[in-house]
């Protein structure tokens, strides 16, 4: 198995690539999906939220108010620290789960945030890192999602710079540019993905 982890700034196009690399064959392991799924109505994971932080974090319809709860935990550092301490294990053994039901020949790619900013890229046996100029995330938030300049700006400033995820990454690809242009340079990251995976399971005790 060949584990790969996968990051990039907001708006740097991290999703378009972890679609690609799905297509190509790879098993995706979501972190931001999974810890949308730890903490739905009728999870240990929602309970123990609500246990933390009281009923006022659900919606009317039983489920986890994100909003809500995004307001009362960014602005407190020691409510975050909590929130995170139920969430993160929660993500980290379903995602263990995953990777283990993906069988020895697989190339699982862990789709990560934030892996540069928790220090996680040692856990991989390389790091793709989706790489954009700033000005081209900040377009990207503002245009197509929708976000006001101000809030886009904020939410690339709380993030690693540019610089630091470059300095943990295996290998790049440039999303400065359209769709066409990023869908080669998946194709040859894959080729080398597989390269590696094959090269690491002929090296392997007991490969022939």
């Amino acid at each position: 198995m060949l584990r790969v982890g996968l990051t990039g700034g907001i708006g740097a196009g991290k999703s378009a690539v972890s679609r690609l690399l799905a297509g190509y064959g790879a098993v995706v392991v979501d972190a931001d999906r999974i810890a949308r799924e730890v903490v739905e109505p009728g999870t240990p994971g929602l309970a123990a939220v609500v246990a933390a932080f009281g009923e006022s974090v659900l919606a009317p319809d039983g489920t986890l108010d994100r909003p809500g709860l995004g307001a009362v935990v960014f602005a407190d550092p020691e409510k975050l620290k909590v929130l995170n301490g139920i969430v993160h294990p929660l993500v980290r053994a379903r995602s263990a789960e995953l990777e283990a039901a993906a069988g020895p020949g697989a190339i699982v790619v862990h789709d990560v945030p934030l892996l540069t900013e928790n220090g996680l890229a040692p856990l991989y046996d390389l790091v793709v890192v989706v790489d954009a100029a700033p000005q081209t995330q900040l377009a990207r938030l503002t245009s197509l999602r929708g976000m006001a300049e101000d809030e886009a700006r904020a939410r690339m400033a709380a993030q690693a710079t540019r610089e630091q995820r470059l300095a943990v990454a295996t290998l790049v690809i440039d999303n400065d540019g359209p769709l066409e242009a990023l869908e080669p340079q998946v194709r040859k990251v894959w080729e080398e993905l597989t390269a590696r995976a094959g090269a690491a399971a002929k090296a392997a005790p007991g490969a022939e």
